[in-house]
């Protein structure tokens, strides 16, 4: 059985500031807010070990040491790394094989650089580092099992592959290139290389592509949330608004090179977060 913590990660809500997902998820009530900075620490030092330069061995061996720190973990002996997820785990039923997909998807990125994978990788990469984050998230929001399991498919892919759309000049310097393989093939680029393929004048037609499947998976999310109480999808609400912002922003921006970054104005995510948490 897992024992209390006997202290909380301090450095949780730390890693988790500043970003669009710390502001959405202040509004929810402390147990419930105090479990996602949690995973989301997870998130992020895991994350941190596939984008780091070290070499890939030794990326998959930390990568390795984490997938034995969750298995620790669900057996009742936590190491200390995990200790802030004894409480989450315990009180949200949070599935160790949800973890497990996470670390698996950040392994991607470990073994070789990602470029042009074809729909269906894509796809296992976005269930795993996006969707299987949304089905511990789910559980913390207390969402029913099966609308809650359809809405971290749907929003968890449709915020992934906004990201995907956001960061392709930053994964471009990591080597990296998420813009699927029959997207490229459809708009007649033969290259996979991240520096050719987006300086390329069909990279538009790529990017519309990818553009209309997010809008796909927000639909079916909007869908899901309207039929689920309110206080169940509050957050995913405001992940959801915001990132649909950032999303037409790309495509009001265009995506021929150069491309500026595109940020949320802190003053529209604050409008979000006023309207969906108490309004």
């Amino acid at each position: 059985m897992l024992a209390l913590a006997e202290a909380p990660d301090t450095t949780a809500v730390e890693r988790a500031s500043g970003s669009s997902f710390y502001n959405a998820m202040r509004i929810l009530p402390r147990a419930q807010r105090d479990a996602m900075f949690q995973i989301y620490s997870f998130c992020r030092q895991v994350d941190d070990i596939a984008d780091s330069s070290g070499p890939r061995a030794q990326r998959s061996e930390q990568l390795d040491r984490w997938r034995a720190d969750i298995d620790a973990l669900y057996a009742g002996q936590p190491v200390p790394r995990t200790q802030g997820l004894i409480v989450p785990v315990r009180d949200f039923g949070l599935r160790a094989e949800d973890f497990h997909a996470v670390i698996d998807g950040m392994e991607m990125d470990v073994v070789a650089d990602i470029r042009a994978p074809d729909d269906a990788t894509l796809d296992t990469y976005c269930n795993r580092v996006a969707s299987a984050v949304g089905r511990l998230s789910v559980r913390v929001f207390g969402m029913q099992e099966q609308d809650g399991i359809a809405l971290a498919y749907h929003l968890g892919r449709a915020l992934q592959l906004t990201n995907i759309l956001r960061d392709l000049d930053e994964d471009a310097e990591l080597g990296r290139l998420y813009l699927p393989a029959e997207g490229l093939r459809e708009a007649g680029i033969a290259a996979t290389d991240p520096a050719v393929v987006l300086v390329s004048p069909a990279i538009e037609k790529v990017c519309t592509r990818v553009v209309g499947l997010a809008h796909k998976h927000f639909a079916q999310a909007d869908e899901i949330m309207a039929r689920s109480p309110r206080r169940c999808v509050r957050a995913p609400r405001i992940m959801g608004e915001a990132y649909r912002l950032i999303l037409d922003s790309l495509v009001a921006r265009g995506w021929s090179s150069p491309r500026r970054p595109i940020h949320l104005p802190r003053t529209r995510l604050l409008w979000i977060i006023l309207r969906h948490a108490f309004i």
